[in-house]
């Protein structure tokens, strides 16, 4: 229809033209001595429009010859960025499928464009670190190192490969320099945290976790894995005297130290040097808020002197707590041994056998024969105390 419209519209003006022309009597003389030239008006005006045809054609040759330069500079730059951008995409499509020989070969034309360097330079080091190739992986990060735009996603990038790489010092180094620019997001907390535990930093990675744990960026259960890693490696420090440990132990926050491993391990760490009051209240408080057979073992070994009050006071805990809990083997072992320490044969002898027969793991059936082996060598019953060495020793084998 517009094309109709627009036919119609020309053979108008044509025949307009033509109707004017006819009725257009006028004449043109040029005068150029000794010559005159007569001509119609309407050649006259046919011909200044060729003239300026051409002049208009002629002008605009000779602009588009002086532009073609630029223009074919343009077109070779936009086809450049054309290709370079969908090397770039092809790059991050082959990386996302696993195919990292693609990537890398996709990274390296994608590099030529200046824009997509830093970029298809990450693309590439991530790609050569699962090829396992680091060299190429630090040829790559290198590239992008005078780019301060990209200074963040490099160095979370260098993190990340490293600590995967279990290169821990280098990584804490790129931590470093990562918290210098005054960058902490979660993600960066997340791999210093990996760093750190590679690097067995544990006050830093209990710092970490604790920082973790109030964004909840954390999973529980690793959260209480890593602050128990952290707070055994402070208890285990063999060269803390006394006062050292209770200084440890009281800077732990008072819901870790209900944990059962964490009470377990500091009432060991009071035992070795000496401090079994100390042991006995940890134990005691972590048992009131969750029981642990190995809790009820740390409860044992911080057994008092015989005699002493503390030592009948552990006593009548543990027979509180067996009427609450009479088949834990673990309990009536424990029971038994006090019992045995205290000289109370009788009472001994029946918590050591039940912890025998309800006893299920290996070594809680060695410990009650040997303790039923101390005591029959106590009463100078030798037969039976040898049945029950011959025992312990046949549950150690297995």
């Amino acid at each position: 229809m517009r094309l109709f419209l627009r036919l119609l519209v020309l053979l108008a003006i044509a025949i307009g033209l033509a109707v004017a022309a006819r009725f257009n009597v006028g004449n043109v003389v040029l005068f150029y001595p000794p010559y005159r030239i007569d001509l119609s008006l309407n050649l006259f005006l046919l011909l200044i429009a060729l003239l300026f045809l051409s002049l208009y054609f002629l002008i605009r040759t000779i602009r588009m010859a002086q532009r073609m330069p630029g223009r074919v500079a343009a077109y070779r730059q936009a086809r450049r960025e054309r290709d370079g951008n969908q090397a770039l995409r092809d790059a991050l499509k082959a990386l996302f499928e696993g195919r990292f020989g693609h990537a890398e070969k996709a990274a390296k034309l994608a590099a030529d464009l200046p824009e997509n360097a830093g970029l298809a330079a990450l693309i590439g080091a991530r790609a050569a670190h699962w090829m396992r190739q680091p060299e190429r992986r630090d040829a790559w990060l290198s590239n992008t190192q005078n780019d301060l735009s990209l200074k963040t996603a490099r160095l979370m990038t260098a993190i990340e490969l490293l600590v995967d790489d279990h290169q821990s010092e280098a990584a804490l180094e790129a931590v470093r320099e990562l918290n210098a620019s005054s960058t902490r997001h979660i993600h960066a907390l997340r791999l210093a945290l990996k760093a750190n535990q590679q690097a067995k930093n544990w006050p830093e990675v209990l710092r970490l976790v604790q920082s973790l744990d109030k964004n909840k960026a954390l999973h529980p259960a690793l959260s209480r894995r890593l602050r128990e890693l952290a707070y055994d490696d402070e208890l285990s420090n063999s060269s803390q005297d006394a006062e050292s440990i209770r200084r440890v132990w009281k800077s732990i926050p008072t819901e870790d130290q209900q944990e059962p491993f964490i009470a377990a391990r500091a009432a060991a760490a009071f035992n070795v040097r000496g401090l079994h009051d100390d042991a006995r209240r940890v134990v005691e408080k972590a048992l009131s808020a969750d029981w642990d057979a190995r809790l009820v073992r740390a409860y044992r070994e911080s057994a008092a002197a015989e005699g002493e009050p503390a030592l009948l006071a552990q006593i009548e805990y543990c027979e509180g707590w067996i009427k609450k809990r009479p088949t834990d083997a673990e309990l009536a072992l424990t029971l038994g041994s006090l019992c045995l320490k205290q000289k109370l044969w009788g009472k001994a002898q029946r918590y050591l056998e039940q912890a025998l027969s309800d006893a299920i793991e290996p070594a809680s059936v060695r410990d009650a024969h040997l303790k039923l082996a101390q005591l029959h060598d106590a009463l100078n019953q030798a037969e039976q105390a040898a049945i029950h060495y011959r025992l312990c020793a046949l549950a150690s084998i297995l």
